[in-house]
């Protein structure tokens, strides 16, 4: 600022030079810079004249103002100075005339006071005789209070003057007349309506030398019949809806138990009497709070035996909008009966209200699930044929995941309500708030998906008799349910079946859905069951209820390679003409199987790449197998019974056959299950064959039937489960050439045109 002021060059400083000024703007600047300074300092020197014009114009209009003012006060200085001279003269006269007085007076004062004394003793001698009389007129005019004033007004008077003989036929009537008066007001005060009336009588008691702790006693032994008249009528209530019920609570039992502890808190606790103990108030409060809390607890209970009575039965909304007025009322009888401690709230009931709900959806849930699988195995049981079965099993996974999932959406946006925001309560703010949200996912949700799983589980029991769809379909189900995670979206799944795209919907409104509206975090807590324990489970039942499927077609398969192999008498076969029919029963119902499971476990198409070759590469692929053959096959035809048995060829397959795992858990694959039901029924077969002997034309039979079962079971298998199959099938043809009593082959040739012909 001190340079700012002594700097030459600042226009607005007191040091300005003009000439250095100039100087150095000539020197520094050029022609144009120079020319737009000079404007600039025009335009500023117009400005400030401007300026300094119009304060001018504005002070003297002020000058002017001032000026007229200060006239007009001249003028009206003048006039109050003369009011001034008046009142000085006048307020001189009222002194004189004052001091005239007072001397006139001064001998006659001291007896007008005398006088004025026994005025007033008339007065009240006179309002003691008229006592009785005036007694009755307010108590008939129901003016207790001004009745009960006047009594104890005229009782200092009766203390000073009631021993003569005058005033005491006045006294006892008017004591006979209080007297009734209390038993009158007793009389009231335990019918009392209101808290005003109640406080109102109270006090009049009071006054009228009835002892406190006997008055609290009494109000509370009235009050406590009149509250259990209410709660026996509302016991009777139970054709009315629940808000019709709490508001007869309300307006019955809560709105007497409110009068009563404002009216005795106001007369009893918040007042201090001389008379009493010390511990009095404390005493009365203490009695207060007992009363309060005992029938707050009643009617509490009243109210729970009433909701869980509607569990299950009535409308969730209607249910807490009725507790959410109660819970209200109660904030609000806390705010009135300050000091007072309501132990108990509803906030208790709502939550038991919720664990209850719970079940009972809960129960609900696994009828529904229940019903939704007693259809499914209706229209298992209902369809024609298998292949029919095979088609509308999509279907029926999706209606069963339809009703699941509206289900228990439906029962999520049902207890959903009781997070709303228009509650009065929240019952996520409390310990046991928290732990009723989280026993909703708990014990309703996951408890049912692993109600669920056990249930499915149940049925691949080798003891219960389901149908083996019914086992594929809930297998099914269980895999994609676990497959589909709870995190995929919708959105990003948009290109799969339409049974996944389900199964999303359904772990989305299961798991994610309950998780975002009931603000849980899963992830982070260590007391909820994760997602992927749900999903082990699932991936599991799903697992044994496959291989429960496989084992059980594969026994189908292998009654009928049994009974076809243990009735035929294989010593009197006459020469094999055509494949027997039990093997072509065998491949169709292979094929049936594998159509079945196709349409669960074939989404692309690409898995039944052998099916779609010509039938010229089968044949050049079992030729190749065939030639591979061929010299075992000749060796067979060309051995003696005797140098059959040390055949090494023979030990060398038995030894792989052994190694072969029969009952191994299969993948979740069109060919792994079908392979895994071929092994079964092939195991079988071979073990049926052993235990029979069989003449030449029996063996040529037992080689006619296996190369049918290999020129039609490769396409039902894996390349790398080709050799498997191949083993178990010459291990069949093997161990029936140990068994047979003239072991010769039929030419190959002729076998293959027999298998041709079918």
């Amino acid at each position: 600022m001190s340079e700012k002021i002594g700097n030459p060059y600042d226009m607005d400083s007191s040091s300005f030079d003009a000439e250095i000024y100039l100087e150095k703007l000539l020197k520094d600047c050029s022609l144009k810079q120079i020319m737009d300074t000079e404007a600039a300092v025009v335009k500023d020197t117009q400005t400030l004249h401007s300026d300094m014009q119009t304060l001018v114009y504005e002070n003297y209009n002020k000058f002017i103002s001032a000026t007229d003012t200060i006239r007009k006060m001249k003028n009206d200085f003048k006039q109050m100075e003369t009011d001034m001279n008046l009142l000085k003269d006048k307020m001189s006269t009222i002194t004189s005339f004052s001091e005239q007085i007072t001397g006139t007076l001064q001998g006659t004062r001291s007896q007008l006071c005398k006088l004025s004394e026994k005025h007033s003793l008339l007065k009240r001698l006179q309002f003691l005789s008229s006592l009785p009389a005036k007694l009755k007129a307010l108590i008939e005019e129901k003016n207790y209070g001004q009745a009960v004033q006047d009594y104890t007004h005229a009782q200092k008077v009766f203390k000073q003057y009631g021993y003569q003989p005058s005033f005491e036929g006045i006294q006892s009537d008017c004591d006979s007349i209080i007297h009734n008066l209390k038993k009158k007001l007793r009389q009231e005060f335990q019918t009392g309506k209101s808290a005003q009336m109640l406080t109102e009588i109270g006090e009049l008691l009071l006054q009228l030398d009835e002892r406190a702790p006997d008055m609290a006693t009494e109000m509370l032994n009235c009050a406590s019949k009149r509250l259990h008249d209410q709660i026996v009528m509302l016991q009777d209530q139970t054709e009315r809806d629940m808000i019709e019920f709490v508001d007869m609570g309300i307006e019955g039992f809560l709105n007497d138990l409110t009068l009563v502890i404002t009216s005795y808190y106001d007369m009893f606790v918040a007042k201090h009497y001389e008379n009493e103990r010390d511990d009095f108030q404390e005493q009365a409060l203490k009695d207060l709070n007992i009363f309060l809390n005992l029938n707050i607890d009643i009617y509490l209970t009243l109210v729970q035996d009433r909701v869980e009575s509607d569990i299950g039965f009535g409308d969730t909304q209607v249910m807490l909008r009725a507790l959410d007025r109660l819970h209200r009322r109660l904030l609000a009888m806390r705010n009135i009966c300050r000091g007072i401690d309501i132990q108990r709230n509803t906030v208790d009931i709502i939550i038991n209200a919720a664990h209850q709900l719970c079940e009972a959806h809960q129960k609900n849930l696994k009828d529904h699930f229940a019903d939704s699988l007693s259809s499914v195995r209706l229209s298992l049981v209902s369809a024609k044929s298998d292949s029919a079965a095979g088609s509308n099993l999509n279907d029926l996974i999706t209606n069963l995941y339809v009703s699941l999932i509206e289900k228990v959406k439906g029962i999520l946006q049902d207890l959903l309500v009781f997070l709303q925001t228009e509650w009065s309560f929240n019952i996520k703010s409390g310990y046991k708030g928290t732990l009723c949200v989280e026993s909703i996912r708990e014990n309703l949700l996951i408890g049912f998906l692993r109600h669920i799983a056990k249930v499915m589980n149940s049925f691949g029991d080798t003891s219960s008799s389901s149908p083996p769809n019914l086992l594929l379909v809930l297998s099914k189900t269980c895999l994609e349910m676990e497959q589909n995670g709870v995190h995929v979206l919708v959105s990003k799944r948009m290109t799969c079946s339409k049974i996944c795209l389900l199964i999303d919907l359904l772990a989305l409104s299961q798991i994610t859905l309950v998780d975002d509206l009931y603000e849980i975090d899963s992830e982070n807590s260590a007391t909820l069951t994760h997602e992927t324990e749900i999903c082990s489970e699932m991936r599991e039942t799903a697992q044994s209820l496959l291989d429960t499927f496989v084992r059980l077609q594969g026994l189908n398969i292998s009654q009928m390679l049994r009974k076809s192999v243990e009735t035929r008498d294989w010593l009197n076969c006459l020469e094999p003409r055509t494949v027997r029919a039990v093997m072509k029963r065998v491949v169709e119902e292979l094929a049936t199987i594998e159509n079945v499971v196709a349409s669960l476990y074939d989404y692309t198409g690409t898995a039944r790449t052998h099916e779609a070759s010509s039938d010229s590469s089968r044949k050049t692929h079992f030729s190749n197998l065939t030639n591979s053959k061929q010299q075992f096959r000749s060796n067979w035809s060309n051995y003696t019974p005797s140098q059959l048995e040390p055949s090494y060829v023979s030990n060398i397959y038995r030894l792989f056959s052994e190694k072969i795992d029969i009952f191994t858990s299969v993948e979740f694959s069109k060919v792994s299950i079908v392979t895994g039901i071929i092994k079964i029924s092939l195991k079988t077969l071979l073990e049926c064959v052993r235990l029979r002997t069989f003449s030449k034309f029996g063996l040529q039979q037992i080689q006619v039937d296996t190369h049918y079962l290999q020129m039609n079971l490769w396409r039902f298998v894996k390349d790398e489960n080709l050799l498997l199959l191949n083993f178990l099938l010459e291990e069949i043809l093997g161990s029936a050439v140990h068994r047979c009593l003239e072991s010769t082959l039929m030419e190959p040739n002729a076998v293959e045109i027999i298998c041709e012909r079918g």
